[in-house]
């Protein structure tokens, strides 16, 4: 700015002042250098292009101290701008008295008016309503105005005010008030309604397939809520809380609802991302207050859910406010004693899906006492689930509880709930199209256009009536279009449930399915009668063999077979670059699979997860090897868990993998004789329905020596070419001008000749040569492994 001579700047004694109010006369300055240069203003005017602390903005000079000086952005909003606005008064003040100095006062007023003739003015008249407005509060009686009403409520300016007269309070003015005051305070607060505890409307009995869970909720929580006399007179302190963890879906959150609302005692029920809060200490003032409420409330039940957003491991913690939210949980749960709650016990409940991510020092007893899994409900859960899930629902004729039980394995109690609306929407569907379609014939209208609803809703704006309500009713063939309409929750997380992939699908091989029967099937399906003979451990199971041999395939069926959940594992996809990662990743899988009994892990390529462990192996595959061996037969059980594992280099696996209690059985899968290459044409022919010739000799085929080294694989990519052959002379057997004349015929014509299958012979070579198959017999010599189909040996030897 340049400065008016004899101008000084305003005396600040802070800092903060004095560098904005520096500046802020910079800021001056820059606007009058920039007006100077414009040159828009004549030259005889002396203070024309000065720039005027009269014309700064507040929102202006923040935006430029903050460019000028960088440590300013620090600044609080708020106080930067109070700060501004009283420099920048102090400023104007000053630039008044020094044109007050110069000018003389007569001349130091603006001069917006400068030339106008004063008696061409407009004369205001004042009509001081605004003190008159005032004076009508002062007059009211301190005993008519409620506490709660502010001056800011009281209107300035009432619409029957007459000059000069005050608005008296009259009777029905009074009588009108004291009826709405009447009727705001009963309506209820904000606050008032968050904080009602009232227990839940559910019920236990509405949960199905949970009775073991229930009987040890009750057990720990129940008991103590109930009879807390029983605690007193033996002077044995309740339980503190229970963690329910498990599988997203499972019922953690319904099952503690239902269980407060069986017992009628308050319910706290606190989502716990909602307890953390921006200001520091807050997020602790808000847990010390649910609990001292829950004091005042007892006996009553506080459910925390997702309690891992506010319990995490304190020594992984990011911030240190996370470590003194754990604090105060870990000090507010153990002032819950019955001392300090008058005799009556406070439980707490805690829901998480991720229970290795608590502090441990939450999960130690007089804490969290009880830790209760709910797993994926197996084929007997299931069945019950869906029968109270259908209770309520009006079903037309029976339904096949037993059916949909075994077609459902992997769904969990919300997956259960989704397929029952899917089945619920595949009924209105099919009502509506009835009714459309009644209604097309009677009105014979055509609306091609439109679905089936739009026409639905264009032809019944109104409700329906009674009758057509009536046949409004869900069958079991709706709950069979519904299902292939729903992915598990444990498909989304990235594991198949059951394969569909059955016995049908496996050509011979009759030896190996006896063994995986007898190792897998029958102990999930007979756990009982393999207990009374003394096993009870699950065996682990490893195939090995030539490529191509049905490793994969057979996994598959014994799957399917077991109806057991079933996580397939390619084996590199758990190796991962970054340290420790690997590890957690094995140790992820077996978690999931404790979670999802009975269930089978397939270890796909085996070999390059847990290769021997020596001189030339890296430090980090060692520790996945450990890590694996440590799952198979370590401390954590593995009751209801089978492993199968597949490779064609058994030679590549560290030994201890093939010890007894981990893969104790192996088997050998040798490449199929002529009499199973047999066996294997006909059913991949009868899965492909692949059309054949009735020339078609396929004992012909299986017993060619250019078949002598196909393996399973090899004879299925025999069969595809063989059809792709066909369709080439299909195609080809006229001129290309007419091909797609050609293409139009009938399929039917289209079969796959004995020419067909002559040439793909030539064409498909074996993906095992002599040489490979002579190093897999000597190595499973070497290794003492017996075969698998060792009672059929001879006729493998004739081959």
């Amino acid at each position: 700015m340049v400065k008016i001579k004899g101008s000084k700047k305003p005396s600040l004694s802070q800092s903060l002042d004095s560098k904005l109010a520096n500046l802020l006369y910079k800021l001056l300055d820059e606007k009058t250098q920039e007006n100077q240069r414009r040159g828009t203003q004549e030259d005889d005017d002396e203070f024309a292009n000065i720039a005027l602390a009269r014309d700064l903005q507040v929102g202006d000079a923040m935006v430029y101290v903050q460019q000028k000086d960088l440590s300013l952005q620090r600044v609080k909003k708020v106080v930067l701008e109070k700060t501004l606005e009283k420099i920048i008064r102090e400023m104007r003040e000053e630039e008044r008295i020094e044109m007050q100095n110069i000018l003389g006062e007569d001349d130091a007023v603006d001069s917006d008016f400068d030339g106008v003739d004063v008696d061409e003015l407009m004369e205001v008249k004042d009509d001081n309503k605004m003190n008159k407005s005032v004076v009508n509060v002062w007059n009211i009686k301190p005993a008519d105005v409620p506490m709660e009403t502010s001056v800011s409520a009281t209107p300035l300016e009432t619409p029957r005010e007459q000059s000069g007269d005050q608005q008296e309070n009259t009777p029905a003015v009074e009588e009108k008030k004291s009826k709405k005051r009447s009727k705001d305070s009963s309506k209820p607060s904000k606050r008032q309604k968050d904080k009602d505890r009232a227990p839940p409307s559910s019920s236990l009995s509405e949960m199905g397939g949970m009775d073991e869970v229930i009987t040890q909720l009750m057990e720990i929580v129940g008991m103590p809520i109930l009879h807390p006399e029983i605690y007193k007179t033996t002077g044995v302190e309740p339980p503190r809380g229970v963690l329910l963890h498990g599988p997203p879906g499972c019922g953690k959150t319904t099952i503690a609802n239902a269980l407060a609302g069986d017992l009628k005692v308050p319910f706290i029920n606190i989502s716990a991302p909602s307890v953390v809060s921006g200001m520091s200490g807050e997020s602790e003032k808000k847990i010390r207050e649910l609990f001292e409420e829950a004091k005042t409330l007892a006996p009553c039940i506080i459910f925390f859910d997702e309690i891992d957003a506010i319990t995490p491991k304190r020594e992984g913690a990011q911030r240190e406010m996370e470590r003194r939210i754990v604090a105060q949980m870990l000090t507010s749960i153990d002032e819950l004693s019955l001392d300090k709650t008058n005799g009556q016990p406070v439980i707490i409940i805690g829901a998480t899906n991720r229970p290795d991510s608590l502090d441990p020092a939450l999960r130690r007893a007089g804490r969290f006492d009880r830790e209760i899994c709910l797993n994926v409900p197996n084929e007997a859960s299931r069945l019950h689930i869906l029968k109270k899930m259908t209770q309520n629902l009006k079903i037309d004729g029976s339904l096949d509880f037993a059916r949909l039980a075994k077609a459902t394995p992997g769904y969990v109690g919300a997956d259960l709930k989704a397929l029952t609306t899917a089945a619920g929407i595949c009924a209105i569907k099919r009502i509506f199209s009835n009714l459309t379609i009644e209604d097309d014939v009677n009105s014979q209208m055509e609306l091609e256009s439109l679905s089936t609803i739009q026409k639905f809703l264009l032809r019944h704006p109104t409700p329906l009536t009674p009758e057509q309500l009536a046949p409004l009713a869900i069958t079991y063939e709706d709950f069979l279009v519904a299902l292939p309409t729903i992915q598990p929750t444990a498909k989304r997380e990235g594991f198949a449930t059951v394969p569909d992939v059955s016995w049908e699908n496996v050509g011979a091989l009759s030896n190996i399915r006896i063994e995986l029967n007898m190792a897998i099937v029958q102990p999930i399906r007979n756990p009982g009668v393999y207990e009374r003979v003394g096993i009870h451990a699950p065996a682990g199971v490893l195939m090995w063999g030539p490529p191509g041999c049905g490793k994969t395939l057979l996994a598959k069926a014994v799957a399917n077979e077991s109806r057991a959940n079933f996580i397939s594992i390619k084996g590199p996809e758990l190796l991962n670059k970054y340290v420790g990662e690997s590890e957690k990743a094995i140790r992820q899988v077996f978690t999931r699979a404790r979670a999802s009994v009975p269930c089978v892990i397939f270890f796909d390529e085996l070999d390059a997860l847990v290769p021997r462990r020596d001189s030339s192996l890296s430090e980090s595959s060692s520790r996945v090897v450990n890590t694996l061996l440590t799952e198979l037969d370590g401390l954590n059980d593995r009751k209801g868990i089978f492993v199968i594992g597949a490779t064609n280099r058994p030679d590549m696996i560290d030994p201890a993998m093939l010890r007894p209690g981990r893969l104790d059985k192996t088997l050998f899968i040798e490449l199929p004789n002529a009499q199973e290459r047999l066996d294997i044409l006909k059913t991949v022919i009868k899965m492909n329905k692949t059309p054949l010739a009735p020339e078609v000799d396929l004992s012909a085929i299986a017993h060619d020596e250019r078949c002598r080294n196909f393996s399973g694989a090899d004879l299925s990519a025999l069969i595809r070419e063989s059809g792709v052959i066909a369709l080439k002379k299909k195609f080809f057997q006229k001129p290309i001008d007419n091909q797609d004349d050609m293409m139009d015929d009938s399929d039917d014509a289209i079969l796959v000749t004995p020419d067909d299958f002559e040439r793909a012979l030539n064409s498909v070579k074996p993906s095992v040569n002599d040489r490979d198959r002579a190093k897999y017999e000597k190595l499973n010599k070497k290794m003492g492994w017996s075969l698998a189909s060792e009672d059929v040996s001879e006729a493998k030897s004739s081959d």
